[in-house]
């Protein structure tokens, strides 16, 4: 079979289209037929060995893909020959092996699909698992009614519009041009703040008669994340999911006691506290499905690029001109 392996991090060089010999399901495992193969943050990461949770090399990296299951373990009972399935990386030992034209995994790692369903969509439900547990999960039952999306044309950004709109929030995108604005507006906000035009804060005070939102959801970090307590109304709340411009820098406590009077929270999410939850995992990712087989959500595909180009595919998703999600066909 086609895969992409990586013998060493670095660019995307090292993304090697090679031959690798087709696995075969043990008993209790199937094997599927990738259809796409979703690009995500976690593995432009393991592709550096910037990953805390780095799978050891050689490897195969991607977390996700839809496809089709073709052959079947003696012991395999439910899945069957023909079924579409999604395949998440999050349900196996190592967050990898999604980057090629096969894949084995146990039967109960891996998601049935209804008939009919878009294909190409499915392979970008990765995005739709983070936002689920960022809105659900990660908040432990936080009543809000409105919400500041930073990144909000991105693939996790683009879910937590979908998501939120969803269950009836108002929200508030933050994007970096006029494009990506009119996109987001696209995925459901009710109104876009261009970061570039002017200061975010000031912004969402003019959008909400200067109380500000109950929710902020940023997965930058870095110099800039004191800042966005501001956009918060009393009892809001600002989580965390992300560190693509480093750990938060200044002084946390003094961000959270600034004037106004308020009682604010913050909390901060990965994905990895999940990782001995399956039950949890499983619950989400079955909504999700459910939501996209009736048109809650639709996932919009950006571009798709071939299996055999995978680095053209990672510089692409670095470039930061991806809206929505990107996808590699085999």
């Amino acid at each position: 079979m086609k895969a992409i392996q990586i013998t060493k991090t670095g660019g995307p060089e090292v993304l090697k289209y090679v031959d690798l010999p087709t696995p075969r399901p043990g008993p209790d495992e199937v094997l599927v037929k990738a259809h796409a193969i979703g690009v995500c943050m976690p593995e432009t990461l393991v592709r550096k060995g910037a990953y805390r949770w780095m799978p050891p090399l050689p490897l195969i990296p991607g977390i996700e893909m839809s496809g089709t299951v073709v052959e079947t373990g003696s012991r395999v009972r439910v899945l069957r020959v023909g079924q579409p399935v999604f395949v998440s990386a999050r349900e196996f030992k190592e967050r990898a092996g999604c980057y090629a034209e096969f894949l084995t995994a146990g039967e109960r790692s891996v998601y049935a699909l209804p008939e009919g369903i878009d294909l190409d969509q499915a392979a970008g439900l990765s995005n739709y698992q983070v936002a689920w547990h960022l809105l659900n999960t990660a908040l432990k039952g936080f009543q809000y009614e409105s919400v500041l999306v930073l990144a909000a044309a991105g693939g996790v950004g683009t879910a937590l519009v979908q998501l939120a709109k969803a269950a009836g929030k108002r929200v508030i995108g933050v994007a970096s041009s006029d494009a990506r604005a009119a996109f987001a507006r696209g995925q459901g906000c009710d109104a876009v703040i261009d970061r570039k035009r002017g200061d975010i804060v000031d912004q969402v005070k003019q959008l909400t008669a200067g109380r500000g939102v109950d929710l902020v959801l940023d997965l930058a970090g870095g110099a800039g994340m004191m800042a966005l307590f501001d956009c918060l109304d009393r009892f809001g709340l600002l989580l965390l999911y992300g560190r693509l411009e480093g750990p938060p820098q200044g002084n946390l406590h003094g961000a959270i006691e600034k004037a106004p009077v308020r009682s604010l929270g913050f909390r901060q999410f990965t994905m990895h506290t999940l990782d001995e939850w399956p039950e949890l995992r499983a619950r989400a990712t079955h909504e999700l499905i459910r939501m996209l087989s009736d048109g809650t959500i639709r996932v919009p595909i950006y571009d798709r690029v071939p299996l055999a180009e995978a680095p053209r595919a990672h510089r692409l998703f670095e470039s930061g001109q991806v809206m929505g999600k990107l996808i590699m066909k085999p």
